[in-house]
């Protein structure tokens, strides 16, 4: 299906989901929920972990690829404890970035992201994560475009292949800096194998998260929850901006979670936080709870 196609299908599928009783205006858009799996700190096996984090209301996991851990651990851990493995974070794309004026660096990202579509297959997952490009002193945007769009052109056989999508993720790499220029980027590729993953705290130090996914629509695949202060980021420096607890920021999650429901978004929210022990995380997934009820 291409990607002309895919938005037209969307939006159908979104109406229909509308006008469905199973979803009423009390319902969140965002009605999975996630961590990542680097959050979790108690010294527990693995199996364990995924139990703790079941009994404490999440529904998934996010594993990254490549990662040290055992697949059939991975896959016992999951069918014991209940716990959704809905997608995998490519671990390589900073160090070896798709933007990197070497083929060879280029070549390590790209054969890491073929290898996570299909570790996340195994999983049971649906996306791959991937920061698409890092634009620096070394690497203009224009290279940075280019050579990207370049490799992601020979991933997606593979994702097409194993039916799991790419998910571009918005962060702090100097690149695809408005909604408008994300829209086109994914569009180019004319595929319903690549998407946006929407990380809402990314974006409030220079934009508005509701205005991005009204305009990326349903290239949203899978949301990120996390904060950002405004107030920090003025008084203590950039960085700083992130040192807040979720709902205590100026995300304002309830037009957040209106334009989610306006595009028609129902799936995951996955935090993205400072992680910790079985205290930490129960405080994690109840402040979830309180955005996505707004």
């Amino acid at each position: 299906m291409n990607r002309r196609k895919f938005i037209q299908h969307s939006a159908m599928a979104s109406l229909a989901v509308s006008a469905s009783p199973l979803f009423g205006s009390a319902s969140s858009p965002l009605n999975k929920k996630s961590l990542k799996f680097g959050m979790i700190k108690e010294d527990i096996s693995l199996l364990d972990k995924f139990k703790l984090v079941k009994e404490l209301g999440f529904d998934g996991v996010e594993l990254d690829s490549p990662n040290d851990l055992n697949e059939k651990d991975i896959l016992m851990a999951r069918d014991k404890s209940g716990i959704m493995l809905p997608g995998v974070i490519n671990s390589i794309h900073w160090k070896s970035p798709l933007s990197d004026p070497d083929p060879a660096v280029r070549k390590i990202c790209t054969d890491s992201m073929i290898d996570a579509l299909n570790k996340c297959k195994l999983y049971g997952g649906t996306t791959v994560l991937l920061v698409p490009a890092v634009v620096n002193k070394d690497v203009s945007y224009a290279d940075a475009w280019k050579r990207s769009v370049e490799e992601i052109k020979k991933i997606l056989p593979e994702a097409h292949k194993t039916g799991i999508k790419i998910a571009i993720e918005n962060v702090w790499n100097n690149f695809l800096l408005s909604p408008m220029e994300a829209a086109h980027y994914i569009d180019q590729f004319d595929s319903d194998h690549i998407g946006w993953y929407m990380d809402v705290g990314n974006i409030v130090r220079y934009g508005w998260p509701e205005q991005w996914i009204s305009t990326l629509g349903p290239r949203i695949l899978k949301v990120d929850v996390k904060e950002y202060s405004r107030k920090k980021q003025q008084e203590e420096g950039i960085w700083k901006g992130f040192s807040v607890e979720i709902g205590d920021g100026d995300c304002d999650w309830a037009n957040v979670n209106k334009a989610l429901k306006d595009i028609g978004y129902s799936g995951w929210g996955s935090a993205e936080v400072p992680g910790g022990d079985r205290a930490r995380l129960e405080e994690i997934s109840q402040r979830m709870d309180a955005i996505f009820a707004l």
